[in-house]
Formats: C-alpha cells, sequence, structure tokens
C-alpha cells in the first residue's frame, strides 16, 4: 500500500530473452488486453492510463525500456492519499499479462508495428527521456513540499505562508484545534457585520486563516495536490493570480450568502484552482487519454466536498463561488496558454480577469444588505438610552421630589419609550428568528419599565407607599427578564 501526495509504485523487470522491439509490442499489446487506454507512445516505451473502476481510480502507468530492463510505475491521477495496494496490483497484474502475451505478435508484425512506432517521434522529442514532466516527479521527500523550485514556486509559498499564520495564531494563544469565533474575527475572518462595516480587506485575510489544524492539513493537502498538477501549466504568474482572485470571489460569494456565518479557510480559493484545471479539462491542452483521466478524478472531488458542504458547518458558498470564479479564469486564459510566446496577452488576460473580479466583488459588497450591522447599530443606541434612562437611580436621597419627578417624566420615561422606537425599527430589518424573538422580550423589558417608572412617578406624587408591592413586582419581572435576555 503506497502512501503520499501521489501514490506510486514502481518496479524493475530484465527480460534477456526479448529484444527492444519485442518488449516494446509485448507490452503495448498486454496493456490494450487489460484495457487501459494508451496516452502516448514512443520506441522507449509508452504512458497508459488504466480504466476507472471500484478497483482502480485511473492510474497513470508509465512503461520504459532501458536496454533489456524495464521500468513500470503506476501513479494515482488522484487526490488520494492512500492507494490501498491499486498501483502494485496494476504493476502484477501487467506483469502477468506481458508473460501471457510473450510470442504473442508475429516476428514479422513487431518490426512493423515498431517502424511505425519509431518514424512517428524524434528522440529529442520522446517524453519518457526527458526530465521530470511536472513538479509531482520533483516531489522526493515531505521537506521538498515546502520549496518552492521550477514549476512548483507560489505553490509553496502559500502553504507556507497559511502554516505560518496559523502558527502565529495558535503562539497568541488561540485554539489549536477548535478556535473561538472572537479569535477568528480578530485575526481577520470574513463576517459580514464587520466586513460591510468598512473593513473589506477581510475578504483577502480569511483566505489565510483556517479553523483548526484539522481544517489546516485538509486544505493544504488538496493545494498541494492542485499545485502540483496546475502550476507548472500555468506558470508563477497565472497561477498566483488565479488563487488570489479565486479566493476572493469564494469569499465575496460566502459574505453575500450567508448573515452570520463566519468565514475563514482557503478553501474558496483552492476550489478556484480545481475550477481553472476542470475548465483547462475541457479543451485541447491537455493529452486527450490524461484529460479523461484527470477530468474524472477531479470531478469527484468537487462533487464529493460539495456533497459533503450539505451537512452543515462547511461554507459551500464560499467553494462554489471560488469554483465558479476558477472555471471563468481557466477558460479565460485559453487563448494565452495556447500561444505561450506572446506575453502581452498574457498579461492583458490577467489585468482584465482582475478589474471583472475585483469591480465585481465590489458591486456585490455595495449591494449586499447589513442587517445584522444596523441591528448592532442599533442595539448600541439601545443601551445608550437605556443608561440616560436609568440615571434617575443615581440620584441621592436629598434630591427634591420635584426634581425626581421631572427626571422620572422628562428623561426616564422620554427615554424608554424611544427605546420603544428603536427596538421596532430594529425588528423590522431582515433578521434571524432568534434575534426577532429576542426583540419581543427587550419590548417586554422597555414596557415593564415604562409601568414601574409610571407607577414610582405616582408614589412620588401622591407621597405614598401604597404600590411599593406592586414596584417590587415589576422590579422582580424585571430581573427575571434581564437574567433571559443574558441567556441568550
Amino acid at each position: 500500500m503506497a502512501f503520499g501526495i501521489t501514490p506510486r509504485h514502481e518496479q524493475e523487470v530484465t527480460f534477456e530473452e526479448l529484444s527492444h522491439e519485442q518488449i516494446l509490442i509485448t507490452g503495448l499489446e498486454t496493456a490494450k488486453r487489460l484495457g487501459w487506454n494508451i496516452g502516448y507512445t514512443s520506441e522507449t516505451g509508452f504512458i497508459a492510463y488504466t480504466q476507472f473502476s471500484w478497483s482502480s481510480w485511473s492510474e497513470e502507468v508509465k512503461f520504459k525500456i532501458e536496454g533489456n530492463k524495464v521500468i513500470v510505475k503506476s501513479e494515482c491521477t488522484g487526490s488520494q492519499l492512500v492507494d490501498w495496494g491499486k498501483n502494485k496490483q496494476n504493476i502484477e497484474s501487467f506483469l502477468k499479462g506481458f508473460k501471457e502475451n510473450m510470442g504473442a505478435v508475429a516476428p514479422e508484425e513487431v518490426a512493423k508495428r515498431f517502424l511505425e512506432i519509431k518514424s512517428g517521434t524524434e528522440a529529442k522529442d520522446d517524453l519518457l527521456n526527458q526530465p521530470p514532466q511536472t513538479a509531482r516527479d520533483k516531489i522526493k521527500n515531505v521537506f521538498s513540499i515546502f520549496i518552492p523550485t521550477e514549476g512548483y514556486f507560489f505553490t509553496p509559498i502559500i502553504v507556507n505562508i497559511n502554516i505560518l499564520v496559523f502558527a502565529a495564531m495558535v503562539i497568541s494563544g488561540v485554539h489549536f484545534m477548535l478556535p473561538d469565533n472572537d479569535s477568528l474575527i480578530n485575526w481577520g475572518a470574513n463576517f459580514r457585520p464587520v466586513t460591510l462595516d468598512g473593513q473589506w480587506w477581510r475578504l483577502f485575510t480569511s483566505c489565510f486563516l483556517h479553523i483548526g489544524v484539522i481544517h489546516l492539513l485538509m486544505n493544504l493537502y488538496a493545494l498541494i495536490y492542485i499545485g502540483l498538477l496546475l502550476e507548472p501549466q500555468l506558470g508563477k504568474t497565472r497561477f498566483v493570480s488565479a488563487y488570489l482572485l479565486a479566493g476572493i470571489g469564494g469569499s465575496v460569494a460566502s459574505l453575500y450568502w450567508h448573515d452570520l456565518t463566519i468565514s475563514a479557510g482557503a478553501s474558496g480559493a483552492i476550489f478556484g484552482m480545481y475550477g481553472v484545471f476542470l475548465a483547462m479539462l475541457t479543451t485541447n491542452l491537455i493529452e486527450k487519454s490524461a484529460r479523461k483521466t484527470l477530468l474524472t478524478s477531479i470531478m469527484i472531488f468537487v462533487g464529493y466536498n460539495l456533497l459533503n458542504g450539505l451537512k452543515g458547518g462547511i461554507d459551500n458558498a464560499a467553494h462554489i463561488g471560488g469554483l465558479v470564479t476558477g472555471m471563468i479564469i481557466g477558460y479565460a486564459f485559453y487563448p494565452s496558454l495556447i500561444k505561450p510566446q506572446q506575453l502581452n496577452l498574457k498579461y492583458l488576460t490577467v489585468a482584465l480577469l482582475s478589474i471583472l473580479v475585483v469591480s465585481t466583488s465590489f458591486i456585490v459588497y455595495r449591494q449586499t444588505p447589513n442587517d445584522i450591522g444596523q441591528y448592532e447599530e442599533k442595539m448600541k443606541k439601545f443601551v445608550s438610552l437605556e443608561s440616560m434612562a436609568m440615571e434617575v437611580y443615581h440620584k441621592d436621597g436629598n434630591t427634591p421630589d420635584a426634581e425626581l419627578l421631572k427626571e422620572i417624566k422628562d428623561r426616564g420615561i422620554y427615554y424608554w419609550k424611544e427605546s420603544v422606537k428603536v427596538i421596532n425599527e430594529a425588528d423590522k430589518l431582515n433578521l434571524p428568528e432568534e434575534l426577532h424573538r429576542k426583540n419581543e422580550k427587550l419590548l417586554e423589558y422597555c414596557q415593564l419599565r415604562i409601568e414601574s417608572y409610571q407607577l414610582l412617578y405616582k408614589a412620588i406624587e401622591e407621597d405614598t407607599d401604597k404600590y411599593k408591592n406592586d414596584i417590587q413586582d415589576y422590579n422582580q419581572k424585571i430581573e427575571a427578564l434581564i437574567k433571559e435576555l443574558g441567556g441568550q
């Protein structure tokens, strides 16, 4: 069972009794009989893809001949961490079939087919003789994942930034498994009431925060996997711009969709990169056999995660927003990818995409209602009015009755009635049901205060103690409501 960023299994076999031509044609015949799709063929070997099934996620099999020695490597194309023995089984099935097919092709047919293959490939263009074609082949150990290199430059930088931000959060006292809401907001999470309150930069900073170490590790694995596949195809400029723009697109979608959800994580940006790759896989930018294999793998990853997001507790809006943004970016990159020599086209595409995403985000930002933010502002006003209404209780015992009556009527009762107006205004906003229920309690609280003040006014005006018990009853009801509101 292989384990790794892209699990693989490799085996060397020597066939002393066979010629180079016989080894190649027998290998091709074996792959065809196994039902594998041949994606690339040269005189030194071939690349094939297994059929997708319950026992296989369409692995890539490379068959390379070096003299009488054959190197067979099977590698996962999906985002799985463990191959559950699939790659080893592929090689075992292939080698068993190879031995069974030895001599199955007539010598004259072997010569004919080998000549056709040889004439169709220049030695200098042979993919099997060139340096590693993908960044995945350059990853030799776990440490190389974090080191920028050619074709894998911005992915490790983004990974390292996410790790450093998380480490800084933990060092500052944030819980490494379950950070609380206040900590996430303080560190720059996306939360509509504060993001729309002029803190637009949260649309960007939230892409580098994570809600616990598990969230971080899952996102970084997905980022490393798609980075290894995609960054060599896009290059530095297109890759980093796509990542940042998709991240903003995901954050804006989350902002628009959620009233009170605290959003954080690289998921939106990562889904954006999968969206870019999905767009590319529907074009001819990638070899046909590899395209079909990768498309199946990516679709499974995206579909599974979107369905998993329906369970709740996962910001699917950011996922979908990032994915859609990424697909738009992917298709927009197509002209410059098929004409790599036209650098002006590449930079113009990046500039226009940046303008499109930023301007669209600005429009959504300005048009998204901030009812929760308005509610909080009204609650601040309510607290201020409540404080002024309660000033009557700060008068000392020597205050003249006339002054007390004026304080109760012109400030106390007046400000409680103003508080009622504020609560009624707040209740007209588009709020969650629990806040509407809270408003009902606040109105009841204000009404009890008004009635108790009116009774206190009568007691002072009539200079009597006959309302004492009634006033105490009001105070008990008020205390009970305060405890209830405090619990909410």
